[in-house]
């Protein structure tokens, strides 16, 4: 079997997980998400936090984003604009409106201003012990920490926000894979490695 067909099985179990995962936990995992981001990530002053706008049964952030831009901490949230590209993070604040993006997501207006993250929460499917992630396919999130990480002026930490769930045993990579830095979950927070 290739690492494409194990990832494309891969993918169906963890939907499932997930799913079923979310159904049970829902908005109750947000308090414990926010209360182990924020006791276990390492924050600079200052940092610029990225999320997400949550589509399916994904883990929502939108709380450790309410509680970081609370905190002074810089908000973004990730844009597709343009295909096959990096991800670009336009700032966000709770109650800015958000307008509908490819593929089901939603994003701030193009006219937020752009800003570049060091903590990049990212979505999941699945994610193993290693800090290997599945997501959809599309291999947003691997261009865009690839693009990061390249840029080398400041320290990005991928940090993948789940269900504990969701964690697998081992998960298939390819060399454009990247990995996480930090997983967090409702029932703790861990730097991979």
């Amino acid at each position: 079997m290739s690492v494409a067909e194990a990832k494309n099985a891969a993918r169906i179990a963890a939907r499932d997980r997930r799913s079923a995962a979310q159904g049970l936990l829902g908005l109750d995992a947000a308090p414990a998400f926010v209360r182990h981001f924020f006791e276990r990530i390492p924050l600079a002053p200052g940092s610029v936090i990225s999320g997400y706008a949550p589509i399916s049964s994904e883990a929502d952030p939108m709380a450790i984003l309410r509680e970081a831009d609370a905190r002074g901490f810089p908000c973004a949230l990730p844009s597709v604009e343009a295909p096959a590209s990096p991800l670009t993070f336009r700032r966000w604040r709770p109650d800015d409106p958000l307008i509908d993006g490819p593929h089901g997501t939603r994003a701030p207006d193009v006219g937020a201003p752009i800003l570049m993250p060091q903590i990049v929460i990212v979505p999941l499917l699945a994610f193993d012990r290693a800090g290997r992630r599945l997501g959809y396919g599309g291999g947003y999130y691997d261009r865009t920490l690839a693009f990061l990480r390249a840029r080398g002026e400041n320290t990005i930490l991928a940090v993948g926000l789940a269900f504990s769930a969701q964690e697998a045993d081992e998960l298939p990579e390819d060399s454009g894979d990247q990995r996480l830095d930090w997983i967090v979950t409702e029932r703790g927070a861990w730097p991979v490695g």
